[in-house]
């Protein structure tokens, strides 16, 4: 049956199930992401990850200045008020919000069409 199967002429297909237990849980898992709490949870999720990145772009949350927990809380908080206002700012200003950024690629690549 190896020929109707695949073109290969030595070896043949493989069919790997997880164990019964693990794809209940991914199942269980699947069902409860396309339920409306799920769907609520990843809408929330999606806002952190967007806030978080806008930090870690534009005001350099990923390294901190100082040593010490204390003051890398301070910076941590100062660099909290500088999102807010920032967005306080964009709102003012009535600047939408924008969906997602354009990879670096595909801005060098619409660069060279104008």
């Amino acid at each position: 049956m190896r020929a109707s199967c695949t073109r290969a002429k030595h070896t043949g297909r493989r069919l790997r199930l997880p164990p019964q237990e693990q794809y209940e849980a991914l199942a269980a898992a699947q069902t409860w992401s396309a339920s409306e709490e799920g769907q609520q949870f990843s809408k929330r999720r999606a806002g952190v990850e967007g806030t978080l990145s806008q930090g870690v772009r534009a005001f350099g949350l990923r390294r901190t200045r100082y040593w010490g927990l204390a003051k890398t809380h301070l910076q941590h908080v100062a660099t909290a008020a500088a999102i807010n206002i920032d967005r306080i700012v964009a709102w003012l200003d009535e600047r939408p919000r924008a969906m997602t950024r354009i990879s670096r690629f595909c801005h060098a690549c619409a660069c060279e069409r104008v």
